[in-house]
């Protein structure tokens, strides 16, 4: 759900916590306020007679490098709200799960108001909430993987038709983050 489309109960919105302040600039809020209202005991809906306009500005009061705090606030979900399964949220950013060289902010708060609310785990969420979610439960590497005699192509999905794979310029994107699924993470 879009984070600016939302109506909420504004007595069970101020008990679960409101809005993380320590997310920065612009990203996902939406996320870290789904997940917390399932997890912590409310549920959302979608009402899709409803009516609703988003005017979007022309120019964003935010920084050029918005995709930055997109990553970061992901994290901070992920570090809060998604115990065993965060590593999803790293995988899909193509960073290392120790010390990906962003800094997340203190989360201690957070964790602290999840647990004076006492709110269901993830795995809670993934079987009643979304159990639809690929999980990766049994990955042991991730990322790109590159040619060592040519280190900016990495392998990519080719055309769809074939599925031949194929060396592209590496991007970090979705084609070129590959799991390398064993026994354990």
């Amino acid at each position: 759900m879009i984070g600016c489309s939302f109506v909420v109960n504004r007595k069970f919105f101020g008990e679960i916590g409101l809005l993380d302040p320590g997310m920065d600039v612009y990203g996902g809020e939406n996320i870290e306020l789904g997940i917390k209202v399932w997890l912590c005991g409310g549920s959302m809906e979608v009402l899709p007679c409803s009516r609703v306009a988003h005017i979007e500005r022309k120019k964003k009061p935010y920084n050029n490098n918005i995709g930055f705090y997109t990553k970061r606030n992901a994290l901070r979900v992920a570090e809060v709200w998604m115990d065993d399964y965060k590593w999803h949220v790293y995988i899909a950013w193509n960073l290392p799960l120790e010390n990906p060289g962003i800094d997340i902010g203190d989360v201690s708060e957070r964790k602290a108001l999840r647990k004076s609310l006492k709110c269901k785990n993830f795995q809670w969420y993934l079987d009643h909430v979304y159990p639809e979610m690929r999980r990766y439960n049994n990955t042991i590497a991730y990322g790109e993987l590159r040619n060592n005699k040519a280190k900016d192509v990495c392998l990519d999905q080719g055309p769809q038709e074939n599925h031949t794979a194929i060396l592209y310029p590496c991007h970090g994107w979705g084609p070129q983050v590959r799991l390398c699924p064993g026994l354990g993470r």
